[in-house]
């Protein structure tokens, strides 16, 4: 007598109406995801407008320079009267961190989408990033820390440059937070080193 048993399709398919809706909730985080290319798009138009005034303030546009000067000026510090060295290197910091803004934004729409809503059958595509192909819950966690800290980073030293217009509590004050970042990320990716060696040690037993 021949016995059938059930295929691993068949069985697979068969996940319990309730299973099946929470599963399905996971589609509810897409509107959060696509929220977060339109703050994207308001980044994007946020550094061609701070980079279009500072091209025309270097090429003699007053009202491009005049913006330039109000953006670079501290409260309570003198305001500059004209394009120098220590203006650029600020609107350029302020770019960067734009720019760094952004790519956390990258990483968190790609990436959480990947993870926590479905795949994107990447594969073999020539664009495809490179962290991608192994992206995790935990390797996400990392990433986002360590951006997070270059973020951190450039606004320390936007401070550090205009520190006479700081008081000496708010210079420590933004150090310490900056090296809270630091340790949390070195906390988070210890932690995932730990995990993963438990999971290599396990899948060997």
């Amino acid at each position: 007598m021949e016995n059938k048993e059930p295929s691993n399709n068949n069985s697979a398919k068969r996940i319990p109406p309730v299973a099946r809706f929470l599963f399905l909730t996971r589609w509810l985080q897409l509107p959060l995801y696509l929220g977060l290319v339109l703050a994207q798009c308001v980044y994007v138009f946020h550094f061609w407008v701070e980079l279009s005034d500072l091209i025309g303030a270097v090429m003699g546009n007053q009202t491009a320079l005049q913006h330039i000067l109000d953006i670079v000026t501290i409260e309570g510090a003198t305001r500059p009267a004209k394009l120098t060295e220590t203006t650029i290197m600020l609107v350029v910091l302020g770019l960067i961190d734009v720019v760094m803004i952004s790519n956390l934004l990258i990483m968190v729409i790609i990436g959480g989408y990947e993870t926590f809503v479905s795949r994107m059958n990447l594969e073999g595509h020539p664009d495809q990033p490179e962290w991608l192909s192994h992206v995790n819950a935990s390797v996400l966690k990392v990433k986002l820390a360590t951006a997070i800290i270059g973020i951190s980073s450039i606004h320390l030293l936007k401070t550090f440059i205009n520190a006479t217009a700081y008081d000496e509590k708010t210079l420590i004050a933004q150090t310490g937070i900056h090296m809270a970042f630091l340790f949390s990320a070195i906390a988070i990716a210890y932690c995932d080193r730990i995990i993963t060696q438990t999971s290599q040690q396990s899948g060997e037993h």
